[in-house]
């Protein structure tokens, strides 16, 4: 690969925002492995596929999920007991809006 197509900078941004703590062996490794993924999808880029139907899986599925109806939960300090912080039964955290 001629470019870097992602840097350690990128990686060390991305476990930042992640909240994950790596060593300095592994920011080489996952940008060493990242390099190959994001490049392999380049490849798939050159490829022609004006006639190739989109598909989201190989085989015919059907949707086999219930219907999302909200629960009440009736333990919630069970719920909150590993909140890094946490004010009165609400989850405290940050803005991510950049």
């Amino acid at each position: 690969m001629t470019d870097n197509i992602i840097t350690k900078k990128d990686v060390e941004y991305v476990a930042k925002l992640s909240r994950v703590h790596l060593k300095s062996e592994e920011v080489e490794q996952y940008t060493g492995q990242l390099e190959k993924i994001l490049g392999y999808i380049n490849k798939l880029k050159e490829k022609n596929t004006d006639n190739v139907v989109p598909t989201a899986h190989p085989l015919e599925v059907s949707n086999v999920w219930r219907e999302d109806v909200a629960q009440p939960f009736e333990n919630i300090p069970d719920i909150l007991a590993n909140a890094p912080e946490k004010e009165e039964t609400y989850y405290k955290v940050l803005k991510v809006i950049e």
